[in-house]
């Protein structure tokens, strides 16, 4: 069995570090949980997409190419979706609890569509969830 040669190591650690990277990613994402600082995560991703790059310089073997471009992919993925989607906050649009809501519409989860004015007269307890895109 031949060695593996080292642009495949290092295309596997780059896959590795990116799959570990976007795992935590999304479950911070399913527990609502996201850091305001995302400098950490853009970090790694991106480090993980240079290893790929790196690896496939250091040159791999035809098989040994799909982790390295894997790490390329996952890793360029969270930093372009910051890039393309600026988030930006309303100057003095902060509401407090007791206040009434903006008037609204959206679609609800069974694909129904929702207006705000439906929810008068009732407490309601509304949750934005904010990702980063």
């Amino acid at each position: 069995m031949k060695p593996m040669k080292a642009g495949t190591k290092i295309g596997l650690a780059a896959f590795v570090l990116a799959l570990v990277a976007a795992r935590y990613w999304f479950y911070l994402a399913a527990e609502v949980a996201l850091p305001a600082n995302r400098l950490w995560f853009v970090v790694a991703f991106l480090l993980a997409a240079s290893l790929g790059v790196f690896a496939l310089i250091k040159r791999t073997s035809w098989l040994g190419a799909i982790p390295p471009i894997g790490a390329i992919v996952i890793g360029l993925f969270l930093p372009f979706t910051i890039a393309v989607s600026s988030q930006s906050v309303e100057a003095n649009r902060v509401i407090a609890v007791g206040d009434t809501i903006p008037s609204f519409s959206a679609i609800d989860g069974a694909s129904n569509a929702f207006d705000s004015s439906s929810l008068n007269g009732h407490l309601v307890l509304i949750k934005f969830f904010r990702a980063h895109w």
